[in-house]
């Protein structure tokens, strides 16, 4: 290249001003131009261009580690939030079985309590109804007793004398239980 501009500068493409050559620079300065170039690259070739590109590639590696590490702690996240929906949709389920449990719990408690007190309520009724009956069949032979004994009075009364009362309760008892039996059938 140099030379290519010296033959140009030869060949009468130089304008001179006052003997200085406008385009072309004095061939000491190209040369010496051309050797602190020639330096100044060696020196950034042997020391800057090292410890820079050291610097690049410890920085792209950080860069690189930090998305590394980014893109891991996303996908532990992604991960830890699938288990958490997993687990929450576990939980809704276990809560969603538990009330269906108690709801059939509570159900059959409710019958049974049901059932219990509509045998208790039957109990209570059939023990009333004896108690009626054996009240009703206590007042009927107290009653049974007073009408023989006011009958036999009464007889007495009427006849003008005293009538065997043992007879007379028999005959009392068969007329009461003709009379029963009677109602019985109508």
């Amino acid at each position: 290249m140099l030379n290519t501009l010296i033959l140009a500068a030869e060949a009468g493409g130089e304008e001179e001003a006052g003997g200085i050559s406008v385009l072309i620079p004095p061939i000491v300065e190209l040369i010496v131009g051309g050797l602190a170039f020639l330096i100044v690259f060696f020196v950034l070739w042997k020391f800057a261009f090292p410890a820079l590109n050291k610097t690049l590639a410890a920085r792209a590696d950080k860069i690189q580690g930090e998305m590394e590490r980014a893109e891991s702690t996303r996908s532990e996240a992604d991960s830890l939030l699938a288990e958490y929906r997993q687990q929450l949709a576990g939980a809704r389920d276990e809560a969603n079985r538990i009330i269906e449990e108690a709801r059939t719990t509570a159900d059959q408690l409710r019958r049974d309590v049901q059932a219990k007190a509509e045998q208790e309520s039957q109990a209570t009724v059939a023990r009333a109804q004896e108690e009626i009956r054996a009240e009703r069949d206590r007042v009927f032979q107290e009653l049974r007793a007073q009408v023989g004994e006011i009958a036999v009075e009464l007889a007495g009364r009427v006849v003008g004398e005293s009538l065997d009362p043992s007879a007379h309760e028999r005959l009392i008892d068969e007329y009461i239980d003709q009379v029963a039996g009677g109602n019985a059938t109508n």
